[in-house]
């Protein structure tokens, strides 16, 4: 089971910038493992204890914030992203190069965060769905965020199917249809959110 994230793991931005270079590349480390990219605009990040504490320092670098009370409602937004057992959680990324394509090109995802358009393949058919949270998208402005947060809940058999034969990343929705194989550094970096 994925472990929490409590205030007293939180160190004061005083003491963070003392740590903050070798923790920040550590942790670029570790997201380049745990990240994968499907088709020309999407990019997944695999959530841990370890990236989500990083962004909640960060985050609380940036907005100055000592307040535990403040700090605390930081740990309880990153928290909620947090894997429980036999789950993956990612953040999903559209990344856009060029601002003049930002709209048309969210434009065309409309729609990726509902319905089964995302999803885990192995052996032979095994397939677990991503879940979005939802309000990343407001459907009667016809607006979609590009920025989400997907989980994969494994089955026992799935963890299975993962861990002993290949396993794809897969996009299938009308902007994109897209499969990325895992590699086996991913693999196993995943791995380890799924059995602990």
């Amino acid at each position: 089971m994925a472990s929490v994230i409590r205030l007293g793991d939180v160190v004061n931005f005083f003491e963070y910038e003392k740590v903050r270079e070798a923790r920040r590349r550590r942790v670029i480390a570790l997201k380049q493992r745990r990240r994968l990219e499907v088709g020309p605009y999407l990019s997944f990040v695999f959530e841990n204890r370890e990236t989500l504490l990083f962004q909640i320092q960060e985050m609380c670098r940036a907005e100055r914030i000592v307040d535990n009370t403040k700090v605390q409602e930081e740990i309880d937004v990153y928290s909620a992203l947090l894997s429980g057992p036999r789950e993956l959680s990612a953040t999903l990324f559209i990344e856009i190069a060029d601002k003049d394509d930002i709209k048309p090109v969210l434009d065309r995802f409309r729609g990726i965060d509902t319905g089964r358009h995302v999803w885990f393949e192995m052996g032979r058919g095994v397939v677990v769905s991503g879940s979005f949270e939802t309000g990343h998208s407001d459907e009667e402005k016809g607006k979609l965020a590009a920025v989400h947060f997907v989980r994969f809940a494994f089955t026992p058999e799935a963890v299975e199917a993962f861990r002993s034969s290949d396993a794809d990343l897969v996009v299938d929705h009308p902007a994109t249809r897209a499969r990325t194989r895992l590699s086996a550094e991913t693999k196993a970096e995943l791995l380890t959110d799924l059995v602990s």
